[in-house]
């Protein structure tokens, strides 16, 4: 496993606000190690039809790892050639990966130069299989190619993506805030976004931060 840093607390609170009974918890936040093969069942199945392309196009560095966990199977792709690989995972006849269910954001602000992750869904009809593909970002440029093309179903999530993790997809056909206001600044779905103390829009309110607020003893 690879350990990216620690977090302490249940919520990023500490001091006299939490009051959620587990201020005093500490866990190690880790990645799973990339699987050797054989990864068992149909998951070396994909695995080799999609070697065997990306061997066909000279690009057998697109896959950086392959990480089987859980019973379930996540395809670690680099950024710049995940659209390639989106479209062979889905066009492909061994493959047909044809639906795409979504992509969800990551923020590991300790990952150095992979603070933003995003994650695919895909699911094949035509097999009745699930994988997922990975991708990442550094906070100083974080760009990755839209599949909007490749999987319509991506639109507003890739909007909402970028909305709470501020992750841009490039090529998105309108990538704009979904949730939040225009002009809302951050993204509130990152790690470094403060807890309370933002003012509610329209109302003239504030939530003041966790420890500003009442404790119980």
């Amino acid at each position: 496993m690879r350990a990216v840093g620690e977090r302490h607390g249940m919520f990023g609170v500490s001091g006299t606000g939490d009051t959620s009974g587990y201020g005093g918890l500490v866990s190690a936040t880790v990645f799973p190690a990339p699987s050797q093969k054989p990864y068992g069942g149909w998951f070396d199945e994909v695995a080799g039809a999609l070697e065997a392309r990306l061997e066909a196009t000279e690009l057998t560095s697109a896959i950086e790892s392959v990480v089987v966990h859980r019973g379930e199977i996540t395809f670690h792709v680099r950024r710049e050639d995940l659209p390639f690989v989106a479209q062979m995972l889905r066009d492909d006849e061994a493959l047909r990966f044809e639906f795409c269910s979504g992509v969800s954001g990551v923020h590991y602000p300790e990952d150095t130069g992979r603070e933003l992750h995003a994650v695919y869904h895909l699911t094949s009809m035509t097999h009745n299989r699930r994988i997922r593909l990975e991708v990442t970002a550094p906070d100083s440029d974080p760009h990755v190619p839209s599949l909007v093309s490749i999987y319509p179903t991506l639109d507003w999530h890739e909007r909402e993506t970028y909305d709470m993790f501020g992750l841009i997809f490039d090529g998105h056909p309108a990538l704009t805030r979904v949730l939040m206001p225009d002009d809302w600044p951050g993204h509130p779905q990152r790690k470094d976004y403060p807890l309370g103390g933002i003012p509610v829009e329209y109302k003239g309110g504030s939530i003041p931060p966790p420890d500003q607020r009442r404790s119980y003893n």
